[in-house]
C-alpha cells in the first residue's frame, strides 16, 4: 500500500502560481511514477501531469503545458506540481496518484490522496 498526502492548494488569483507538493509513505518502491489528477465541478477527473521516479520520462495535459512543471525529491518521496500563469479554468480538486509506470497512471492510476482544492479567480 502507497499512502499520498497533498498539501500547498488555495485561492489565488488568475495569473498568479501556487505550489502543491505530495508527500507518499509506504510501499512506494511498488508505485514509482507519480502524477496529478484534477476535477472541475461537475466534470470527471483530468489527468494533469506524471513524472517517472528517474525523472527522465514526464508526460502533461495539454492544457497545462508550458504553465505547470512536475518534479520529485525522491529523498523525501515527494513530487510537486508548480502551477503558473493560473487561469480560473484551472480551479479545481488536485489529487496525488501514484503507479508502477506513467504511462498507466496516466489513464489507470493505483494510488490516490485526499486532494486539495485550488480556486483560482479571475
Amino acid at each position: 500500500q502507497v499512502q499520498l498526502v497533498e498539501s500547498g492548494g488555495g485561492l489565488e488569483q488568475a495569473g498568479g502560481s501556487l505550489r502543491l507538493s505530495c508527500a507518499a509513505s509506504g510501499h512506494t518502491i511498488s508505485s514509482p511514477a507519480m502524477g496529478w489528477f484534477r476535477q472541475a465541478p461537475g466534470t470527471e477527473r483530468e489527468f494533469v501531469a506524471a513524472i517517472r521516479r528517474s525523472g527522465a520520462t514526464i508526460f502533461y495535459a495539454d492544457s497545462v503545458k508550458g504553465r505547470f512543471t512536475i518534479s520529485r525529491d525522491n529523498a523525501k518521496n515527494t513530487v510537486y506540481l508548480q502551477m503558473n500563469s493560473l487561469k480560473p479554468e484551472d480551479t479545481a480538486v488536485y489529487y496525488c496518484v501514484a503507479g508502477s509506470a506513467t504511462v498507466v497512471i496516466k489513464t489507470r492510476p493505483e494510488y490516490w490522496g485526499q486532494g486539495t482544492q485550488v480556486t483560482v479567480s479571475s
